[in-house]
């Protein structure tokens, strides 16, 4: 398990090498790794860790769902955040070669923050095959 510690309602961090280092840990030269978030209002992606892109995926979803009167927010307020979890989804698998994560160039693993700032669990389970 990996802790991702956020410091702002809307925020992206890189977990890669995290995610590397429990691939490289596990013992398994060829399979998979499930990268997976338990909260309802994170999500993982893959992308570029751009500073200016991440801004842009912060902000694109800021304008994709706005912060409105939605009627979850009568319990929390965070109804929006829930919805862009939603869109971004709370998994990626990548395939593993030689005990290393097989991504593209500028590929990095990145978890979202809808609704920090939170103390966040990340799950990384990788499968031989």
């Amino acid at each position: 398990m990996i802790v991702v510690e956020t410091k702002r309602r809307s925020e992206v961090v890189d977990i890669t090498d995290e995610v590397r280092r429990k691939v490289r840990e596990s013992g398994v030269k060829s399979g998979i790794a499930l990268v997976y978030t338990p909260h309802t209002t994170s999500g993982i992606i893959i992308n570029e860790a751009e500073s200016g892109l991440v801004e842009d995926i912060v902000e694109a979803l800021d304008e994709i769902v706005p912060k409105i009167s939605y009627r979850h927010n009568r319990i929390d307020n965070n109804a929006d955040a829930h919805i862009k979890a939603s869109i971004v989804g709370n998994s990626v698998i990548v395939p593993v070669e030689n005990s290393e994560l097989v991504l593209g160039t500028w590929q990095r693993i990145l978890f979202v923050e809808f609704d920090g700032p939170r103390k966040r669990k990340v799950y990384v389970k990788v499968y031989e095959g």
